[in-house]
Formats: structure tokens, sequence, C-alpha cells
């Protein structure tokens, strides 16, 4: 048995006057996250007009790929339901025994990479709302404050602020003040929005094809812009599988809400399990009917590439005009603020659980009387207002991706390591041997898409991505060895099934490092084989 120090805080400095409480059901989890299938809505065009024809395949292989990995999440849910924060959480409990760094990383990988969602979902809303009230020539559409060009790190790329960024604020205020009653609250306005919301998503990915609008000759040829599958073209496709993975994947939030579940022990699974299916079919044929019904050239226009314009396209395709289309922009609004609360809801979670267990700082564990972590969401909110200046939305997804899938390779990484560390240890769920399996490939294959896939974005987001992972490296510091004087808190051991403050040795030696090392080799080999280098 090893030692893990950790200290009780004493009640004089106890930040949790309230914790998260036990109020909800699988089925509030699942509307909780049903606003990840909007998220495809972010990055459709810029897919397309990157990989061309077979940009469709990139959102099924993907929606696959996730689907299988949420399995993996399931498992390792059921061991901690004393913990809120998702997957990472869980997670950074199987990497503690091997080292103090890895573990935060996922959680600080998995806050900066869900994070961002809060800044492209708003900006998206946001320009919905104004191309529905004004023409795009009048002067609000095109004014804008330049306050710091970063053409350094992509070309264009500049700090600014326009009329976007300002409503795109106001919208995330709003989404907070929703958030703040709680996630019972939170979960009773998704349920009503997400019935509404996803109505239209629905439509667009059925109606198409019932009125004949899908055009086969829209997926021909089929091969990527460069004009035939070579190094280029397969750069290309790796490049739309990588950064579809950052919406295709985001239903492992559904087990964000363990420690809130009235029965984490049933509830986690079929939380994870209805929204992977929800978003089987929203990933699959809403892509196809897009692209069916556009075409290349439509899917590539620059209205459809930041976003702007795909709402007038969406109306196109269910036959609205009008009043009937403006109701289906305010359903499709409210579809984008659904994905924005579902990523308020579970990032500030992953920042509240973070403080608590001693990796992020103490502040973030405070929550309010309904049990929402307000100052983990109001964290949230003060950094994607940050983001709204910046004018390129498919720069932060690219860069946020990167850090997702260092997380989604960890958290992989982890379920091979519970089972050797923890096989003692009842489950409430068990995946099967052959899915794990799957999983622990899927790790290895995420890390070829972020060495192959990344730079395709711009060649400055791979050594972006790593100087922002290297960030939690002084936050961790300073509150681990400044603030906790190298001491975890005793709320870190929770459901660790430690004894005394004892936490049995690691059991799986070498073999977690040589999982980091693969990885490491496989995402900088595929970087230097498809872009020559960071």
């Amino acid at each position: 048995m090893s030692k893990v120090e950790a200290y009780e805080a004493p009640s004089g400095a106890n930040l949790n006057q309230h914790e998260l409480v036990r109020s909800i059901t699988w089925k509030d989890a699942f509307w909780v996250a049903s606003g990840v299938p909007a998220l495809v809505l972010f990055s459709i065009g810029g897919i397309a007009a990157l990989v061309g024809t077979p940009s469709w395949l990139c959102w099924t292989l993907s929606v696959v790929f996730g689907f299988f990995q949420a399995f993996v999440y399931a498992e390792i849910a059921g061991l901690f339901p004393g913990k809120s924060g998702g997957a990472s959480v869980y997670g950074a409990a199987a990497w503690v025994r091997y080292s103090k760094i890895i573990a935060p990383l996922s959680l600080w990988s998995n806050w900066l990479a869900w994070t961002p969602v809060l800044t492209v979902g708003s900006s998206v809303a946001a320009s919905y709302i104004l191309a529905t009230l004004f023409p795009s020539t009048a002067s609000i559409m095109t004014a804008k404050l330049t306050l710091l060009d970063l053409g350094m790190l992509k070309q264009g790329l500049q700090i600014r602020i326009n009329a976007v960024s300002v409503v795109a604020t106001i919208l995330l205020l709003g989404t907070f003040a929703i958030q703040h009653r709680g996630i019972l609250g939170t979960a009773k306005v998704q349920t009503i929005i997400g019935v509404v919301a996803l109505t239209p998503l629905l439509l667009i990915g059925v109606m198409p094809f019932l009125t004949g609008d899908v055009i086969a000759s829209h997926f021909t040829p089929f091969e990527p812009l460069s004009g035939a599958w070579d190094k280029a073209g397969w750069t290309l496709f790796f490049g739309g599988i990588y950064m579809a993975a950052w919406s295709s994947y985001a239903f492992e939030t559904a087990v964000c809400y363990t420690r809130e579940f009235r029965n984490p022990e049933t509830d986690t699974f079929k939380a994870i399990f209805w929204s992977g299916i929800l978003c089987l079919a929203a990933y699959t044929l809403i892509p196809l009917a897009f692209q069916g019904f556009l075409g290349q050239d439509g899917m590539a226009s620059p209205a459809i590439v930041d976003g702007s314009g795909v709402a007038a396209v969406l109306v196109q395709m269910v036959g609205g005009s009008g009043l009937i289309g403006n109701i289906i922009i305010v359903m499709l609004v409210l579809a984008l603020l659904l994905g924005v609360s579902t990523s308020m809801a579970g990032s500030s979670r992953t920042l509240y659980q973070g403080s608590v267990d001693g990796w992020l700082p103490r502040y973030l564990s405070k929550v309010n009387e309904h049990g929402a972590p307000t100052r983990a969401m109001w964290t949230d909110l003060s950094f994607n207002v940050v983001l709204l200046t910046l004018s390129d939305s498919l720069f932060v997804l690219a860069v946020s991706n990167i850090c997702y899938l260092v997380f989604i390779f960890l958290n992989l990484q982890a379920g091979w390591i519970h089972r050797i560390d923890n096989a003692h240890i009842e489950r409430s769920y068990r995946c099967p041997n052959w899915i794990m399996t799957i999983g622990v490939v899927l790790a290895f294959v995420n890390a070829f898409l972020l060495g192959a896939g990344a730079n395709v974005w711009g060649q400055g987001t791979l050594i972006t991505g790593i100087i922002a992972l290297a960030l939690i490296l002084p936050v961790f510091w300073y509150r681990h060895y400044i603030i906790d004087k190298g001491v975890f808190p005793a709320a870190m051991l929770k459901d660790l099934h430690t004894s005394d403050g004892l936490l049995a040795a690691p059991k799986a030696g070498w073999l977690p490092f040589a999982a980091l090392a693969l990885g490491a080799g496989i995402v900088f080999g595929a970087n230097y084989y498809f872009h020559g280098g960071l």
C-alpha cells in the first residue's frame, strides 16, 4: 500500500456551503445532453469546404468512434458515483497513482475542449438573429473594432469587437441565468427547449430524402478536393475526421452528472447510451442530407463555412418561407442555445470537481443554494467573452480539438488502467471486453488523427494547442504546492476506494507510461509525415 497525503480543510476554510444534489434521472441528463446534435451546424460547412464530397463519411466514421468510446466512459463513471465533472474526472482518478501531472491534464484538456462551445454556439446563433433582422450590407453587420492582430498564429486572425460578439455575450448571460437555477431546473428548461429545437434538426435529416431533394450526383466524384486519394487527399480527409470529433464525440457529456443522478448505478449507462443513439442518427443523416441538397459548391460557400448562412439554407431544405421560415430560424437558434447550455452545464462541473479534488483553484468549488457551481460558471462565461472577440471560430475549434483528443486518449487508456488497479471493485456497468479493446485501439487512432489533422486547419494549430495544454502546469503547481502544501484535499480520495488515506499501489507498472510514449510518438510521427513538423 502507498500513502497518499490528504488534508481536511478547516471548517472556516470550507468553500462548499452547499453541495451538488441528487435530483435528476437519466432522462433529465439525456435532455441536458440533447444540445449535442446542434453542434454539427458549427463546422459542417468548414469540413465540406476542406474535404470535398467525402465529408459526410468523416462525420459517420467519427460518430461511430464516439459511440464505442462511450461504453468505456460508462464503466469508469460507475466507479465514482460521488464525483461530478464527467469522464475526465473519472479518468484522472486512474492516472493519479502514476503521475500528479497527467491527472490534472485530463481535466484541463477536457475543459479547454468543451468551453468553446459557448463561444461558437452563441456566435452562430447571434449571426442567425442579426441576419434575420438586418440586410448583409447594413453598417451594424460590417462594423468592427479591431483590438489586436494575431496573424502570427493564423493569417487573418484578429481580436475584434463586432455586433455578433455583443449579441452572443447577451445570449451567454441568458444561458447563465437558466443554469443558475441548478441542474434540475436546467434539465426541465432543456426538456422543453429540446423538444422544440430538435424538431428542425430531425426534419433536416429526413425531409430532403422524402422530397427527393437529395441528389446523387452531389456525392460524386467520391474524392477529396485535392483530386485524388494521394497523400494530400488523405491529409484533407484525416483533417475532416479530426474536426468532426469535436462535435460528434460530445455526447459523453451525459456522464458529467453522475454526482447528481438519483440512481447513478443505472442512470449513468442509460444516459450515455440513449444520448449516443440520438447522435448516431443526427451525425449520420444531417451531413448526408445537407450535402445531397446543396452539393459541394453550395457546401463550400463562405456563408456556410462561417455558419452565418446555414439557417437560411435549412429553411429551404424543409420548404419554409415567410413566417414559417422565421419560426424555423427561431427553433434553430434555440437548438444552438441548447448546445451552449449543455456545454456550460458540463464544463462548469469539470471545473468544480477539479477544484474539489485539488487540481484547480479553490474558489471554483463554491456552489449556490440550488447546487449550481456558480463560480465555475462565471469563469466559463468570462473566458468565452474573451474568445468571442476572436475573428476565426474554426481556428478556435481546431485548437480546442487538440485538447479534446488528448482528453479522449487519456480517458480511453484509463478504462484498462482501472480494470487492473480496481479489478476488485464492483461495477454498476461493465462494458464487454471486446468494446474495451476497441476503446484502446481508438485511443491511438485519435492520436493519429491529432497529428495528421490538426495543422490542416492552420500551420500554427498544433503548437498553439500544446501551449494551451501546458497552461495547466503553473495552475496545478500553484494550487497543489503553494496553497495545499503538496498534499491533496481529502475530497480527492472520495470514491477512490481507500482506507485511512491508503491508496493501493499501482499495478499496471510501466504500461501506462508506454501507452503515453506510444501515443506521443504517433502524434508527432503523423504530424511530421503529413506536415513536415510543428
